[in-house]
This record gives structure tokens, sequence and C-alpha cells, in this order.
């Protein structure tokens, strides 16, 4: 982006260009989002959405304002959109959508921890979403990736990228592909139609979580645009495979990647402060949900490959083959984990 197309969009949000720097910032694999501060110090984060990801938009920023007004506490810190000039919540310019938030000051996030009061504070904070959505009208929420989670979705999807691929990629992701059609087998067992469906998060992953610096408390959940219908175990699973694992998630040693019990009991002790909305199906559903939500991504990012990487950002080619055996091992250790996960949350979330 240029600095006058910058400018440009920065001005229809109402703010004074003259008086304002912007930085990108490159953690984000699907949106392009960019830190701008003012003199005074004030900031706000400007995201382009990648409207090849989420195709209706729209719908998307409809979900974040149902969710919004009751995404508040005196331990939950409210996340708030600038209007444009026009009034809306988002500027469409030049076939390209963009929308501003204010930066909650003082904040931080991580990508992955060694910290048991970090994985509490992870808990506590998306028990504490759930508890303050508990009660929302799903019928007013619309899914902007349809069957995001849905595993016969992601299977059908894989097959057809293993049909459609050149030989080449079949070979070398041979180890993932049998690795896949185990896991399918294993995961048949998770039966989400006893489930309540909630209002998910659906992307809990452990830096989509606000920290304060000076506290170390969680402030609030962020990058808000999965905002839909789901199951209490996506949000659940989805934290569980960054908080206890202290390797990224396209970790090439396998050796570093790791299932610490001590994170995850710190996690759910956390999750136990703000866990009277969960029945007891949604309980039992967690420790498959651990297995569950990894091998999902997992096989979205082995399809991803398969299909010459169209979805995910990558660096490199074979990254998303190296997030899918990163994830798929995760996995399996989750899996070998799974009694001992089942004991402690019935002994915890009472």
């Amino acid at each position: 982006m240029t600095k006058e197309s910058i400018q440009k969009i920065l001005i229809e949000f109402n703010l004074n260009v003259s008086s304002l720097n912007w930085t990108p910032l490159t953690s984000g694999l699907i949106n392009d989002t960019y830190l701008v501060t003012e003199e005074n110090g004030q900031q706000y984060i400007l995201q382009k959405i990648n409207i090849q990801v989420f195709k209706n938009a729209g719908i998307l920023m409809d979900n974040i304002q149902f969710a919004l007004p009751v995404l508040k506490a005196d331990d939950y810190s409210q996340i708030t959109f600038l209007n444009t000039t026009a009034g809306t919540n988002h500027l469409i310019q030049d076939n390209d959508f963009w929308r501003m938030m204010t930066y909650i000051p003082n904040s931080t996030t991580y990508n992955t921890t060694t910290q048991t009061s970090t994985a509490f504070e992870a808990g506590r904070i998306i028990g504490k979403f759930h508890q303050l959505l508990q009660y929302s009208d799903t019928t007013l929420f619309n899914d902007t990736l349809p069957k995001f989670h849905n595993l016969d979705f992601r299977t059908q999807e894989f097959q057809e990228a293993l049909q459609n691929t050149n030989a080449q990629k079949k070979e070398i992701a041979h180890i993932a592909i049998k690795k896949a059609q185990s896991f399918l087998k294993e995961l048949q067992y998770l039966n989400a139609s006893i489930l309540p469906v909630r209002i998910c998060h659906n992307d809990t992953k452990l830096n989509n979580i606000l920290f304060s610096k000076s506290t170390k408390k969680a402030l609030c959940l962020i990058d808000l645009d999965t905002i839909m219908k789901g199951y209490f175990f996506y949000d659940f699973g989805d934290a569980i495979r960054t908080v206890v694992n202290h390797a990224p998630e396209d970790e090439q040693n396998h050796e570093l990647i790791n299932f610490d019990e001590s994170l995850f009991k710190a996690f759910v002790d956390g999750l136990a402060a703000n866990s009277s909305f969960l029945t007891a199906a949604d309980k039992d559903s967690l420790p498959l949900g651990a297995v569950y939500m990894p091998f999902i991504h997992g096989l979205r990012a082995l399809t991803d490959y398969l299909n010459n990487n169209k979805y995910y950002k990558v660096t490199y080619e074979n990254q998303n083959l190296d997030r899918c055996s990163s994830l798929f091992n995760f996995a399996e250790k989750a899996l070998k984990k799974k009694d001992f996960m089942a004991a402690y949350i019935a002994k915890v979330l009472v």
C-alpha cells in the first residue's frame, strides 16, 4: 500500500492524517493489519479484510456488532470500532474492505507460553467470553465461513484436493495423508449432535488473547472475524493446541512439540472460574475436542498444500505441509493424554 492510499482510507475514518504514523503488523495469516499511531499516543488497528476468504465481510461485521455490546465487564475489556464519515463501521474502497478499531493500550499477545499464570488467564478469559455470550440469540448470527470446523466438510475438501493434486505432492505428503486417514477414524466418536449450539470465537489460539503488559491479566479476545455458531469444544480445543505446546504450529523439529500437563491444568483451573454455562455433555466433549481442533487445522493446512497454497499465507513452498505435520504431531500427543484430560476436567469443572 502506498502512503497516499493509506491516507485516503484514514481520512474516511475521520482521522487527521497529518498527525498519524502507521506500521504493518505481519503476524496474521489472513488479513492485512496496520498499527496506526497519533502524535498524542492514541493508537488504532486498521485492517483490510481478505475478501477471498471472507466473501461476505458485511455479515462478518454484523456478527461482531451483535456480540460487542455484551462483550464487556469489569474483567473483560471492550473493543470499539470507528465509524466512517458515512456512519458505517467499515469502508469499501477500490474493491477492498477496511475497518478500524481502537487499540487497547499497554497490551500484548503471546504466540506460546511456558507460564502457568498465562495459561490460567487464557482459560479464564475464554470462559468469560462464553459466559458473557451465553444468552445471545444464535439466530442473529450468520456463518461467515460456512462449515468452518465441520469435519465432514473438511474431509470432503481433503478428498477432493487429494484427487486433484499432482503425484509429486502426494508423494511428498504421503505420511501426513496416511495420518489424516487414521485420525478420521478416531474422531468419529465425537458426537456433536448432543451438544448445545453456542456463539463461539472459533479461533482461540493463544495469540488471539490480549494481555495486560503490567498486570499480566488477560483482557479480552481479539480477531473476532470468526464469531458465529459452534460448539464449546471448538474454542477449548483450539486454545489447548497453542497454550500447552511450547512450539510454534509450523515447528519442523517435532521433538520440540509437547503437551505440558501443568499448563493444561492451569488452563482448566482458569476456565473453572467462568464455567457455570457448561453442560455435562460439553465437559465430556473436551478431551477429544483437544484432539479434534489441532487435527482439523492440520487437515486444512494439508488440503491447502495439496491445492497449491490458496488459503494461508506462506513464506516457502512446503510451509503448509510443515504446519500440518506439526499439528498432527500435537494431535497425536493430545490423543495419548485423553484419559489424563478427562480425569482433570471431571475433578475441576464440577
